[in-house]
């Protein structure tokens, strides 16, 4: 019976390789052909994910042959030979998919059990949305797309195949506080990399490597302040808002283009931080949020032309660019995200709407301050941690979770467990990671 459910498992998504190869994808029929390799792995989270694509292949089955069906239908032709086929594919892509979620496919696939959840959860999460992105998207958003679509059509499958993996692997790594602590900074400083990798070379030329050919400048004030001087241009914006609704304010410690490099002129100061005055995360983020939008809608009354704007939004960058390099690398904390950065602000703010949060288990604390002395966001005062809570400036960013030795710091979702909760945040986190690498563009 284990035999033969594997091989069903294997032919069902071979069938559906064979259909986008019909149609002429082939990035897709290689993307369904190569997903049966994972099962060779012994994974609990491949097993669960080969098993949620039989599933909604089974699904796609059903929607098919009814469509069949009725063109037959209406073509007065007969169908009921064609729909006694379709339902035997369909039966057996569903049973396969039911019976790796069972008891014995379970024991097969006993490799990483602990995480095949947070794993498989990231893994399909990353290939919805970049499937939805590059399915809404007016312009390719995928470099597969754009540089392969010629002698592979539809190769952008076959990058969403790999983010998603690289998805689940993160998830898995993530699980781990202190390793999320150590690997969060690199993973964090890839994406930055790739992004601003990608805009030298569309200034040196290489127009593929923009995200729609036009130039735009990488300073985060610009999400708010922009569409404020042009009267439109949404788009980052909106970007913002669905990672808030999703992660609450861990865009500033995971997603943020720039925020990577504060992080490395932090780490880059002295081993204990010195944490910056509330007053300063609070009102010197409020100066500056005040500054750009009120500054961009004086500029757009004024008539100011747009290259007037940009040079004095240039300006704006690099006054948080020295902001770091002489605060943030001074006193071991992010000065530049906690006092400067006008979108932090916003960031912490609309994450207050949100329910994730980081709280302090006062009754297995010992205030011995780790936590302290691994924020760099400067919201872990005595203050806050006799109140069981970081400050308005945490960014979730979990470096207390994986520093703190009594396990007493957690995430909290209502409803949740806190291992349910963890799991939940960073399985988000890690499928966002994965999704801003693959359109790391401006």
């Amino acid at each position: 019976m284990t035999t033969l459910m594997l091989f069903l498992a294997v032919l069902g998504q071979l069938l559906l390789a064979a259909h986008a190869l019909r149609r002429g994808d082939l990035g897709l029929c290689a993307a369904f052909a190569a997903l049966p390799l994972l099962l060779l792995t012994r994974r609990g989270a491949a097993r669960l994910a080969t098993a949620g694509a039989l599933v909604l292949g089974a699904l796609f089955w059903v929607d098919a042959g009814l469509g069949l069906v009725r063109l037959r239908l209406a073509l007065g032709q007969d169908w009921l030979r064609l729909a006694l086929i379709l339902s035997g594919v369909t039966c057996a892509s569903l049973g396969a998919g039911l019976w790796l979620l069972g008891g014995r496919a379970r024991e097969l696939f006993s490799q990483g059990r602990a995480v095949e959840l947070p794993q498989a959860a990231a893994f399909g999460l990353t290939t919805g949305l970049l499937a939805l992105a590059r399915a809404k998207a007016s312009v390719p958003l995928l470099l597969a797309d754009r540089f392969l679509s010629g002698p592979v059509p539809g190769a952008g499958w076959l990058e969403i195949l790999a983010l998603a993996l690289y998805a689940a692997w993160l998830a898995g790594a993530f699980m781990d506080p202190e390793r999320h602590k150590r690997l969060r900074p690199r993973v964090w400083a890839l994406f930055s990399a790739v992004f601003f990798g990608q805009l030298a070379l569309g200034l040196l030329g290489l127009q593929d490597f923009l995200m729609t050919g036009k130039l735009h400048l990488p300073v985060p004030a610009l999400i708010l302040a922009g569409p404020i001087f042009r009267g439109g241009g949404l788009f980052m914006a909106i970007l913002f808002s669905a990672t808030v609704l999703f992660v609450g304010p861990a865009w500033c410690s995971h997603l943020c283009y720039i925020g990577a490099w504060d992080d490395a002129c932090s780490r880059l100061g002295p081993g204990r931080p010195e944490p910056l005055p509330a007053r300063w995360t609070f009102w010197g983020r409020a100066a500056t949020l005040a500054l750009a939008c009120g500054g961009a809608l004086a500029l757009r009354l004024a008539g100011v032309d747009a290259m007037t704007a940009t040079w004095l939004a240039a300006g704006f960058g690099l006054a948080g660019v020295g902001v770091m390099l002489a605060v943030s690398r001074r006193c071991g904390v992010m000065a530049h995200c906690t006092a400067f950065c006008p979108m932090g602000l916003v960031g912490n703010l609309l994450g207050r709407l949100m329910p994730w949060r980081v709280r302090i288990d006062l009754t297995t604390c010992t205030r011995c301050r780790s936590c302290s002395r691994a924020c760099r966001y400067s919201a872990l005062s005595g203050a806050d941690i006799e109140a069981g809570r970081p400050a308005l400036s945490c960014t979730l960013c979990g470096d207390c979770i994986g520093a703190c030795p009594h396990d007493s710091m957690h995430y909290r979702f209502p409803g949740l467990s806190r291992p349910a909760a963890r799991a939940a945040f960073l399985t988000l986190v890690a499928a966002l990671s994965a999704v801003f690498l693959g359109v790391a563009r401006m």
